[in-house]
């Protein structure tokens, strides 16, 4: 029976995590893993990032991208959990613009090229905290309406605060789905911020009390940007 139990322990803990694999356009699901997403390297093992310093917090990618989804400015976005969102906290969607010269399989989304399109924040009420994202499988923001028509990577994460009750202990686990924005409008998005850059580890954001319990809460990283 002692033989057993690191099999055990491990088998649990991989089951709850989890990792970002698909997408969901206007209601209607990809059959497959992997194809408008990037594959990651949590592909295997549903391990999230917990070094907000690496470049892995960028798409957290282990191989370029193979397909471009189509969406039209305004439509909804989703991607899709493998097993379910199990651990509380924020989730949060951003998106870079890729260059007209660049190729979207391949290009390396580096410096300031990313801004936050929608935030799924903590809900404050007299009997406590919720989560809306907690136990989800599928999380989803609506493409703003004015954002340039184009291709862009669209980054989602998902910030574990389970076990951030100090700098370095929060989980992130994140996808970058490929995708083509048609209908767009004139826009400019703002505030632009890179991966890594935009998060320090100390960052409240990032940081969880159970005790004494937090007052406040604030998602990390810049502003929605209000299109």
């Amino acid at each position: 029976m002692k033989l057993l139990m690191p099999a055990l322990v491990l088998a649990s803990t991989v089951q709850a995590h989890y990792r970002f694999s698909k997408i969901i356009v206007d209601g209607v699901p990809e059959a497959k893993e992997w194809t408008a997403v990037r594959q990651t390297k949590n592909y295997q093992g549903n391990q999230g990032v917990t070094d907000v310093n690496s470049a892995d917090m960028r798409c957290f990618q282990n191989r370029p991208g193979t397909s471009t989804a189509t969406i039209t400015a305004g439509g909804t976005l989703g991607f899709i959990a493998a097993s379910a969102v199990t651990h509380f906290g924020p989730v949060q969607f951003y998106m870079a613009k890729v260059p007209e010269s660049a190729d979207i399989n391949t290009w390396e989304p580096a410096g300031n090229v990313w801004f936050k399109a929608a935030s799924i924040d903590a809900v404050k009420s007299d009997a406590g905290w919720t989560w809306p994202a907690y136990q989800k499988q599928t999380v989803e923001f609506v493409i703003p309406k004015h954002v340039p028509s184009g291709k862009y990577l669209v980054r989602v994460e998902s910030i574990a605060l389970h076990q951030a009750q100090s700098a370095g202990g929060a989980q992130i686990y994140l996808s970058c789905a490929q995708v083509e924005v048609t209908g767009g409008g004139s826009g400019t998005p703002s505030p632009l911020v890179a991966f890594p850059g935009a998060y320090k580890a100390s960052d409240q954001g990032l940081l969880w009390s159970y005790y004494p319990v937090r007052t406040t809460y604030t998602a990390p990283g810049p502003k929605v940007w209000e299109s």
